[in-house]
């Protein structure tokens, strides 16, 4: 119903009487009443007389007006999610449903609100130190009630890492998580911690940087996944990994004891490695010679009882024949290595017994 000034007729005054004021004398909002302030009712007369004249249709223009506000304020539900974003609906205060990328439409406020953020972005979660603006640049300052952990072998190692992630669901990391960095800074340093307390420190600082890395990574977001966080963890990243600055020297002395114990039991490996085989080598060749030695000694030695065997199995048959071509063959081996003039008895008869009759064999064969 349009207003309408009082006047000082007999309509009831929408602010309430004086009698009702408690303390403020008869005042409407802002401590003055229409009938406090005549110049207050003339106004609204006046605004009622120039809307009346803006709406040449009379109450069909209030109804216009009213289908316009509403159609306006439908329209105030009409919200996009781009695609590297997700949103979420709020119904009064209540998270109701999730939001795809694309358009969507929820009941205007405050019935309905939807919150819209990206979801794309990875952020950085700082472990051991803070990275902060200053004049010059970055500035980095170390925490180190959060990078001093015990190993298992009980030295202290100083561990400075990043937990890189992104929101994977918009809804589980708004209304599951009250503060998601400390969340996972606290889930990190703890992963952290119980990883580096099962291995040694040299590990740590040397060979076991990368495996570290991945196992924290993957129990870092399977804890998370039991909090349905709606965090995806991308990446650990450990920045410096090793001994703290109080012990860093006497750590690089035992760094390099260390160093050299490796270094001279992998001489001797490699020693051991070339002279096991060759010795191995030797004795084989030595096992074999002797087996052919032994081999060929028994043979002969078979041999030549054969031989006598056979000899003596002849010599049965036939003495007298075999006692003659044995003198014929020793004779044979004893006599193939001297000089020999052989005469015949009848022939030889007038020769001069002591005629030097070899020397005048070489000289013969020397003059040919």
């Amino acid at each position: 119903m349009p207003w309408q000034s009082n006047g000082g007729g007999d309509r009831p005054n929408p602010w309430g009487d004086g009698s009702r004021s408690g303390g403020s004398g008869g005042r409407g909002p802002g401590g003055r009443g229409p009938g406090g302030d005549p110049q207050f009712d003339e106004f609204i007369r006046k605004s009622q007389e120039q809307l009346r004249k803006a709406l040449p249709g009379g109450q069909n223009g209030i109804w216009l007006v009213l289908l316009l506000v509403l159609v306006i304020w439908l329209g105030s539900g009409i919200y996009r999610v781009e695609p590297n974003e997700q949103g979420v609906v709020l119904q009064f205060g209540r998270w109701t449903e999730s939001a795809a990328p694309g358009l969507h439409w929820h009941l205007p406020y405050p019935i309905e609100t939807a919150i819209v953020r990206p979801v794309t972005d990875e952020i950085t979660t700082e472990i051991g130190s803070r990275s902060r603006a200053s004049r010059g640049g970055r500035q980095t300052v170390e925490a180190r009630d959060e990078s001093l952990m015990l190993t298992g072998d009980e030295n202290i190692v100083d561990i400075k890492f990043n937990i890189v992630w992104r929101i994977s669901d918009l809804g589980n990391f708004l209304f599951n998580l009250r503060e998601p960095d400390s969340t996972v800074k606290s889930v990190g340093e703890s992963v952290m911690r119980e990883l580096v307390g099962k291995d040694r420190i040299t590990p740590v600082i040397t060979t076991a940087r990368g495996q570290i890395e991945q196992d924290a990574e993957t129990s870092i977001q399977s804890i998370l996944d039991e909090y349905e966080s709606g965090i995806d963890i991308v990446r650990v990243q450990i920045n410096q990994s090793e001994a703290p600055a109080e012990v860093k020297d006497a750590f690089l002395d035992v760094q390099r004891a260390e160093a050299d114990q490796q270094r001279f039991k992998n001489e001797a490996d490699a020693y051991r490695r070339r002279v096991l085989p060759e010795a191995r080598g030797n004795a084989q060749r030595l096992i074999q010679q002797a087996e052919a030695y032994r081999a060929e000694t028994v043979a002969r030695a078979e041999g030549e009882a054969a031989r006598f065997i056979s000899v003596y199995n002849e010599y049965q048959a036939a003495k007298d024949v075999t006692r003659q071509r044995i003198y014929l063959e020793t004779m044979e081996q004893i006599l193939s290595g001297m000089d020999k003039i052989i005469l015949d008895g009848q022939a030889g008869g007038g020769v001069v017994p002591y005629l030097p009759l070899n020397e005048l064999q070489k000289r013969s064969q020397g003059g040919e």
